[in-house]
């Protein structure tokens, strides 16, 4: 198994729209062959000092994949190919950590 950590920064003000966008990605994700989980996440308000938030234009994506194949091939997949060409203006950076199960 590979777990995914996607950390996505919108342009400022962006993150709404880029959700949108997301979300509307997900269905397609989740039918790939290989993908067990994927879905973005956003700081919770929990009130607890030690909480480092990501800020408002931070979203991540949490991912789980059956393998480095199936993930390979996610990136290439047409949906991917259309989200990425559609969000391209509306993202700042992002950064993509591929793990291990420990």
């Amino acid at each position: 198994m590979i777990h995914v950590i996607a950390v996505i920064t919108a342009k400022p003000g962006q993150r709404a729209k880029l959700l949108e966008h997301f979300n509307a990605n997900v269905p397609h994700v989740l039918a790939e062959a290989g993908c067990f989980e994927y879905g973005a996440a956003t700081d919770a308000d929990t009130g607890m000092k030690w909480q480092n938030a990501w800020g408002a234009d931070t979203f991540l994506v949490i991912e789980k994949w059956a393998s480095l194949d199936a993930l390979k091939a996610h990136s290439k997949a047409p949906h991917m190919v259309a989200y990425a060409e559609k969000t391209r203006d509306l993202v700042a950076s992002r950064a993509i950590h591929i793990l291990n199960p420990a």
